[in-house]
């Protein structure tokens, strides 16, 4: 299998962190939208921007740990033809391996580099969501993020493309006798 283990240049552990990241702004949501709970309730004070803070942290959030759920095999999908065919046709799973993940790749690329123009125009225009004179946050952070988020899933789909190759070399190499 391609998945778990180390990554060229340490990029596991930066996946690793970005992960850890995401765990940690989840946990700032939980105690926000308590406050928000509780002053609503106890105070009749709200906290501003608790609908917008979450609605924007939820995207962030997923585009952290993208890259590290990849990394890990934790993407949801149907291994049942896979599993068989590592036992029966290891060539074939890892064929398939590579092609899963060149597919990612390719579509995660297409989806990055459609997400670059939407950030720059965020800035230019200093997109926010909120309310004038009562809630404003600004967009592009959250795009930034999902741009990195990915670029790492990207190149988190290639790497494991590259491993999932040089393991059916090996094989073939061994099929044939051939060091």
């Amino acid at each position: 299998m391609s998945y778990g283990g180390t990554l060229p240049g340490g990029l596991h552990h930066l996946m690793a962190a970005m992960n850890a990241l995401g765990t940690l702004w989840i946990l700032a949501l939980m105690l926000l939208i308590n406050a928000d709970v509780l002053g609503r309730n106890l105070l009749s004070a709200p906290v501003r921007g608790v609908p917008e803070l979450v609605s924007m942290s939820i995207v962030g959030i997923v585009f952290l740990q993208l890259a590290d759920t990849l990394r890990v095999g934790r993407f949801t999908r149907a291994d049942v033809l896979l599993e068989r065919l590592q036992r029966s046709r290891p060539v074939a799973a890892d064929a398939l391996h590579a092609t899963f993940h060149a597919v990612g790749a390719l579509l995660l690329g297409i989806i990055l580099w459609a997400s670059w123009a939407p950030l720059v125009d965020s800035v230019r225009s200093r997109e926010y969501v909120g309310a004038v004179g009562d809630f404003q946050a600004p967009v592009w952070p959250i795009r930034l993020i999902t741009l990195i988020g990915l670029g790492m899933t990207t190149l988190c789909y290639l790497l494991l493309m590259g491993r999932d190759l040089q393991r059916l070399q090996s094989r073939r190499s061994a099929a044939e006798g051939q060091p």
